[in-house]
């Protein structure tokens, strides 16, 4: 029996009373809905805390998917789980208990249903202008600080046209991009959001926050104009779909915005607000905001932020702030045009520079931002007076800007002792670590009149002065001519820098540290060495490595130190204690001399004709036919798995009728296997949800069963392994010939007089050489080279002609493979994909866009891998034959 009246708090709780009502809202946060459920019942304050609409509303968020809200976010979670009541008027019968207060909940309330109408409009310190021209914009703004521009947007149909009335007259059905709470992507059509803005009492409300509506509603494009301040854009070199995401439809009620977050990829943007109200402010880069903590990680530098809602930030924190201490900030009202190029000359006078690196997206959930990196620009919150339409875009522009917090400024915010290369540049960004490389590449050969200040944003991105040191030393040492000027660039977008310098191909090993450069490198020797012993025709196409050996950093400057794979380098043991060799954190680099003369980097299949894709599709099929077939060293010498080596934990398979060749590769996936869905959520929005809910019952129960058979009489036939290259991307294929960028930033082919078309490949990168199925080679090549052409993976199985499944009696092999779905190429294939430590779904349900709407795996299966089903069939027909 509870007590009634001010005792209910610890008669209703017990023990528990103890803990604070915010601890108690945060451990209910962790249990699914239907603990929730049975936790309401326990007990009269377990109930009050059990049906806080904030706790649903993560809950319901978490689901994913199309969203249709339901007045309540309890009864919509419920719906959207199926678990909700046909009875309507259970939701209109909330209990009612006296004898409880709660300061927390109380203040959580208030924010949910005050109003905004207290914050007056100010001028704050933004200058307004009516128009400017371009140069005298460049000149008295760009890059200095923010500027109200008054009428740039007069003339927009959007000025008058976009109305939530018209809006949803045009676009009801169509769905929106909502702002995320989740790492699920979350859609409402237009009217069922408008419906959400008038029921809901949220203190942190969804908002609109969609950088697709220009392919959800084209027709809303013909309604605004970029400014004439603002037409320059640098990612334009960029195919459309690499390229960052550059212009946004937001939409909010009151309450709604942005808590404090950092633009990503040295934005420079604009917004213009086209009805309503809405309130920003803004602090110069290395400004910590009050209410605003930093947490940095000793170990791995990974940063976590916590901030406050803006709504919190607002009602709690900036009234309390001295007035040095608060930002820049500006009410805006319908319909001026702001630009925040970036950075503020006195805030950089007035106050020393804290470390600030990370920041709060409003399309991240508040668990998902431990973020890698360090990137210290302009930071900015916004909050919505009242229901608002916006417009965002992107100028990325940084032709002739004198910054006043410039590159050079923010790379001292840079840790000098990490490694940039391989590191994230802009998590926020959805151009990601390869795109970035090919852009800063692209502008580099495109933009040469603004190298300085490219070279100035490739150090701060990728560290290129720290790579471009190692190389003038390496050229030095072997007596070659000091890279020119196109030359100083790292090409490809590997994780490495591979420089290409008078015809050599200059490889640094610097992803993983020490360890996993020792480890890559003398892969790479060790299988060298191998082909001169084979005799294979594949050494005809891997240059031929002329020097190889280790980077020694001493008193300011590199040295170079011979290393031939053999052996434990001399280096290490005079550093690194041999029994601490592979528990050391410090830095260590190797690099690689290779002869490439005449043949130039495949940056991508689209600066090629057809004739020469097929071609080399041809030529590849060759290639790996020629890896493939190398003889297998003895089992005892078998590698643990090569490139998990370090990246795993070693294991052994514990299924002892699997052979010895295959447990690594066992063990590996099928402990992804056991954390299939949490391995699925690292790709964010990569794999539809309902995909992500069926993985686990389409992989094998045992991975063990895709390489091993049994006969009709009960003994086992096993497939054989082979040598797979790991990494077979077009950063890995070097062709001949010659390429010249044109206008368009598109590479095009000058044919020597005696060359019509191209007549082999090499490959480069045996690094992450293992052992393993010849299918793994597969995905990367179909993924990323032929960009899921098929006719370009016929061309090359055509060219292959190995079995997709091999083994001592390959008649008895191809003989079961028709009887069982495990070794059907095509279901193994995607066991593969689903399970890869990389993000190949991301790049599946990229190239297939119909995709995005399949139910089962097995479309996804059949639609992208049937073709190598029926080349399995076609290879048994010729064996029994």
């Amino acid at each position: 029996m509870e007590a009634a009246g001010n005792g209910r708090r610890e008669a209703a709780l017990g023990a528990l009373a103890v803990l604070p009502d915010e601890v108690l809202c945060a451990v209910v946060d962790l249990l699914p809905p239907a603990d929730i459920g049975r936790l309401a019942c326990v007990s009269s304050v377990m109930y009050i805390l059990c049906n806080e609409e904030p706790l649903w509303m993560i809950k319901c968020l978490s689901i994913g998917g199309p969203l249709e809200y339901k007045g309540s976010w309890k009864k919509t979670a419920l719906c959207r789980l199926g678990l909700c009541s046909e009875n309507k008027e259970i939701w209109q019968k909330p209990r009612q208990f006296d004898g409880f207060n709660s300061l927390y909940l109380y203040r959580r309330w208030y924010r949910c249903f005050t109003t905004l109408s207290s914050f007056s409009f100010d001028d704050g310190h933004v200058e307004r202008k009516d128009d400017l021209l371009l140069d005298q914009f460049r000149s008295q703004y760009d890059g200095k600080g923010p500027v109200l521009l008054m009428k740039l947007a007069e003339t927009w149909p959007a000025r008058t046209k976009w109305t939530l009335q018209q809006l949803t007259k045009d676009f009801g059905e169509v769905p929106f991009r909502i702002s995320q709470r989740s790492p699920q992507k979350i859609t409402m059509k237009l009217k069922d959001y408008v419906s959400y803005m008038e029921l809901q009492h949220d203190e942190d409300p969804l908002y609109i926050f969609d950088d697709k509506f220009g392919e959800s509603a084209p027709t809303l494009l013909e309604d605004y104009s970029v400014p004439h301040l603002f037409q320059e854009d640098f990612f334009d070199i960029l195919e459309y779909d690499q390229r960052p995401a550059f212009r946004w439809l937001i939409i909010g009620p009151e309450r709604s915005g942005a808590s404090w977050h950092v633009d990503p990829g040295l934005t420079s943007a604009w917004n213009t607000l086209l009805c309503g109200r809405k309130r920003w402010a803004l602090y110069p880069p290395g400004r910590v905001p009050g209410g605003v903590t930093v947490h940095v990680n000793d170990e791995d530098g990974d940063v976590d932020i916590e901030t406050p809602t803006s709504l919190q930030w607002w009602l709690d924190i900036y009234p309390h702030l001295p007035e040095q201490e608060k930002p820049l900030h500006k009410g805006v009202c319908r319909a001026g045009l702001l630009a925040v190029p970036g950075k503020f000359i006195k805030d950089n006078e007035n106050h020393p520079s804290v470390t600030m690196s990370g920041w709060n997206h409003p399309d991240m959930s508040r668990k998902e931002k431990r973020l890698k990196g360090s990137e210290p620009l302009r930071t900015s919150n916004s909050i919505n007076h009242c229901s608002a339409f916006e417009l965002s875009g992107v100028q990325e522009s940084l032709e002739n800007q004198d910054f006043s917090y410039d590159i050079d400024f923010l790379s001292q915010f840079l840790e000098k002792e990490r490694d940039h290369y391989s590191s994230l540049w802009s998590p926020t960004n959805s151009i990601g670590q390869r795109e970035a490389r090919e852009w800063l590449r692209r502008l580099w050969v495109l933009k040469p009149e603004l190298r300085e200040l490219i070279w100035k944003g490739a150090c701060l991105a990728i560290n290129v002065d720290k790579w471009y040191s190692c190389l003038e030393e390496i050229c030095a040492c072997h007596s070659l001519p000091p890279p020119t000027e196109d030359e100083k660039l790292p090409v490809g977008t590997g994780s490495n820098p591979v420089f290409i310098v008078s015809g050599n191909v200059i490889k640094i090993y610097a992803e993983g540290g020490l360890v996993y450069a020792v480890h890559g490198l003398g892969t790479e020797l060790e299988f060298y060495d191998l082909l001169q012993k084979s005799g294979s025709p594949l050494i005809n196409h891997i240059p031929e490595i002329i020097a190889s050996g280790f980077l020694e950093y001493k008193d300011d400057i590199y040295r170079t130190v011979p290393w031939n794979g053999k052996g434990i380098p001399e280096i290490l043991v005079k550093h690194y204690p041999l029994e601490l060799m592979f528990q050391t954190d410090q830095f260590g680099l190797t690099w690689l001399r290779e002869s490439a003369k005449e043949i130039f980097l495949l940056a991508s299949v689209d600066m090629l004709s057809k004739t020469d894709i097929l071609h080399l599709a041809s030529s590849l099929g060759v290639q790996m036919r020629n890896i493939h077939l190398l003889s297998l060293p003895p089992v005892e010498h078998v590698s643990e798995s090569g490139n998990n080596d370090v990246k795993e934990v070693v294991g052994t398979c514990d299924d002892a009728t699997v052979l010895p060749e295959w447990q690594q590769l066992v063990y590996t996936l099928n402990r992804r296997k056991q954390n299939v869905k949490k391995h699925l959520a690292n790709w964010g929005n990569s794999v539809p949800q309902v995909l992500v809910e069926k993985a686990e019952e389409y992989l094998p129960p045992n991975m063990g069963f895709l390489f091993k058979f049994v006969k009709d009489d009960g003994d086992l036939v096993y497939p054989c392994p082979s040598w797979i290259h790991s990494d077979i991307m077009d950063d890995n294929i070097l062709i001949e010939g010659i390429t010249k960028l044109n206008s368009s930033g598109e590479r095009e082919r000058v044919y020597e007089a005696d060359q019509e078309k191209m007549n082999a490949i090499h490959i480069i990168d045996f690094s992450d050489l293992s052992i393993g199925d010849p299918i793994c080679d597969i995905i990367p090549l179909h993924l990323d080279i032929f960009r899921g052409d098929t006719d370009l993976l016929k061309e090359f199985l055509w060219s292959y002609q190995l079995p997709l499944l091999r083994g001592e009696s390959v008649t008895d092999v191809y003989k079961l493979v028709r009887n069982s779905k495990f070794s059907r190429a095509s279901y193994r294939a995607m066991c593969y994909c689903i399970l890869h430590e990389d993000n190949v779904l991301g790049a599946i349900f990229g190239l297939w866009k119909e995709l995005r709407a399949a139910t089962s795996w097995e479309d996804v299966e059949n639609l992208v891998w049937g073709e190598l089903n029926r080349y399995q069939e076609s290879w048994t027909l010729v064996r029994s034959a």
